[in-house]
């Protein structure tokens, strides 16, 4: 099996466009029933003084043919210094063991891929504009994403209130974009009331939780797991999308309000496959949640892999010697 750390994967050169194509590619197999990807399983561990949390994914991709299970393991929930995420592939072709890997970078990289794709599909036609709040690591990679996935954005904003994440969120943007700017923020509200596309991918302590109605007629609301969306949030909406309702229940259940489960009008597989529509009307306020799911990041995963042994990078060990 090979090893490979943080550091291995850490400067590996992958394009948005090609992430955001391995990704589109997992949710289609999910669809047209080649993977399978069970909920995940989220534990509470029992001491509330350490706020810590563990989380576990199984999944299979039935293009690569290749067994993935993920584990995350966090302790405090406002800070990123304790947190650990690895995922191990499995060649189901061959039946041997393949990687083991730290996954900060996967799941870096697949939630804006997975966030560029509920945009093209669930945006109004037209959607000019785009608001990011957060700028932790779900949320770098963002906007250079989503300008990828729709190059007809003309405004992109930024709120932030960590300055070396918003400084990296810039440096990161520049990278691939250099002839394009970011616009910083500082009034929430009035932000998403004047932009056609919302990624709330932060802490609710940051800024006042985003509610579905200050969006413009037409807006699209992206919550990435995040407690940053006002409670209810869903609810209000016209259109309501999610990843999967499974892991909606998991992790999501509080969007919902206090009225009952939850209402799903379309999950993202059925919409990119063409089964369901991003959105009924043009005016519609839709909301969308984007949990994380193992059917997109084993693609990521693989393809990092790829690359890094091929560069020598990590450590063949032999486990089971």
């Amino acid at each position: 099996m090979h090893i490979l750390t943080r550091s291995d994967l850490a400067d590996l050169r992958i394009p948005p466009s090609d992430v955001i194509s391995a990704v589109e590619d997992g949710y289609l197999a999910l669809a047209g029933g080649q993977s399978r990807c069970p909920t995940k399983l989220m534990m509470p561990l029992p001491d509330e003084a350490r706020d810590s949390v563990s989380y576990a994914m199984l999944g299979y991709d039935g293009v690569l043919e290749h067994l993935g299970f993920k584990t995350s393991y966090r302790q405090g929930s406002q800070t990123n210094e304790k947190y650990y995420t690895t995922i191990s592939l499995y060649d189901d072709s061959t039946g041997r063991p393949f990687a083991l890997m730290d996954c900060q970078r996967v799941g870096a990289s697949r939630t804006p891929a997975t966030t560029a794709l509920i945009a093209r599909a669930c945006a109004k036609p037209g959607a000019k504009s785009a608001l990011m709040i957060g700028t932790g690591v779900q949320g770098v990679n963002t906007l250079p994403y989503l300008l990828t996935a729709l190059p007809e954005l003309e405004r992109l904003r930024l709120f932030g209130t960590h300055p070396d994440g918003i400084a990296l969120s810039c440096k990161t943007f520049d990278e691939h974009f250099p002839d394009r700017e970011i616009e910083l923020v500082e009034d929430v509200p009035a932000a998403v009331a004047a932009s056609d596309i919302v990624v709330v991918a932060s802490g609710r302590a940051a800024h006042p939780p985003v509610q579905t109605g200050w969006l413009p007629p037409g807006g699209l609301l992206i919550s990435v797991a995040s407690k940053g969306v006002a409670a209810g949030a869903l609810r209000d909406a016209d259109y309501t999308v999610t990843t999967s309702v499974g892991q909606l229940g998991v992790t999501g259940t509080r969007l919902a309000g206090e009225d009952g489960p939850a209402h799903i009008d379309a999950v993202v597989p059925d919409i990119l496959a063409g089964r369901a529509p991003g959105r009924r009307t043009s005016d519609d306020r839709v909301f969308a949640f984007s949990s994380g799911m193992i059917i997109t990041d084993i693609p990521v995963a693989h393809a990092l892999a790829t690359r890094a042994i091929a560069a020598g990078r990590g450590q063949r060990v032999e486990l089971w010697q």
